[in-house]
């Protein structure tokens, strides 16, 4: 873990989240706490070395803290906060992309045989056993060596994704690459989603487009997700208008139609219940920071 601490911030230019020469790879890094940072997390698997953070999914609360990693294994419109981080003991986090495809060839290689298994979040805590963080460590290890990173980096990677299907959700892990599975399909509902946000949503179209009942498909999807479709879509808009906010380009009456809102109103009532403040001010604060 000290030499995971030492790399991470080795590669971080300061605050924020830092892509590294390994392509799946992020380094994170934050000197404040309680900074609340609306995101839609990919798959991936991020295990905090420092610090402390809370990602908040609809009204559900996962803490996790070193030693400690967090897994997501559908795209999740979620609020993460850093709870335990200061400018001398900073929160450091390494970030790897979840790859099915892996996942898919190493159950297929090991014969490994998916359990009966009730639907689950797409998102959750789990303990990091000495093999996984001693494959992360080997991973982020060789960004200090580039030349090796095309040749030793693939298969780092892949002793990663082995170790999480050694660990004790390697179900869930299953779940997501396993055809047919309900996770496999609502992970493939929120892709379509994903893709039209801004435009109106027919729960009946997606359940036939994942071949589920529109009742089967709203109880799976809401257990993966902890929210509703159509609530789904309203946190990827207010999250994709937040983003076009920060960015400059446009005001909040255009964030609100480009996103698919009718109303700008509607929209800043709902900005402000998911933010804590309308749509001005919150990015007035956020700048002010």
């Amino acid at each position: 873990m000290q030499k995971l601490a030492c790399l991470i911030d080795k590669y971080s230019n300061g605050d924020g989240m830092h892509p590294t020469r390994i392509p799946s790879l992020e380094c994170i890094r934050m000197s404040e706490r309680d900074v609340r940072t609306p995101w839609v997390y990919q798959p991936s698997l991020c295990l905090i070395v420092q610090g402390e953070k809370r990602v908040s999914l609809n009204n559900e609360n996962f803490v996790y803290a070193p030693s400690q990693y967090l897994a997501i294994t559908v795209d999740l419109p979620a609020i993460g906060t850093i709870t335990q981080a200061s400018r001398e003991t900073p929160y450091l986090c390494l970030k790897m992309d979840i790859d099915v495809g892996i996942v898919s060839e190493l159950i297929a290689r090991r014969g490994m045989t998916p359990k009966a298994a009730d639907t689950q979040r797409g998102l959750f805590v789990g303990a990091a056993d000495a093999a996984l963080v001693d494959a992360m460590a080997r991973l982020a290890g060789l960004l200090d060596t580039p030349d090796d990173i095309d040749y030793l980096a693939p298969l780092a990677i892949r002793e990663v994704h082995y170790r999480l299907l050694q660990g004790e959700h390697a179900q869930r892990i299953i779940q997501l690459a396993l055809d047919g599975s309900n996770t496999q399909r609502i992970a493939q509902a929120i892709r379509l989603i994903r893709t039209k946000f801004n435009e109106p949503l027919a729960v009946e179209d997606l359940a036939r487009a994942v071949s589920m009942s529109p009742s089967s498909f709203h109880a799976h999807f809401k257990q993966v997700t902890a929210m509703s479709p159509l609530q789904y879509q309203k946190r990827l808009r207010l999250i994709e208008a937040r983003q076009r906010l920060i960015a400059g380009t446009v005001n909040a009456s255009s964030a609100a139609y480009s996103v698919g809102y009718e109303s700008a109103s509607q929209f800043s009532r709902e900005y402000a219940r998911a933010f804590g403040a309308p749509p001005a001010a919150d990015i007035e604060r956020l700048r002010a920071a």
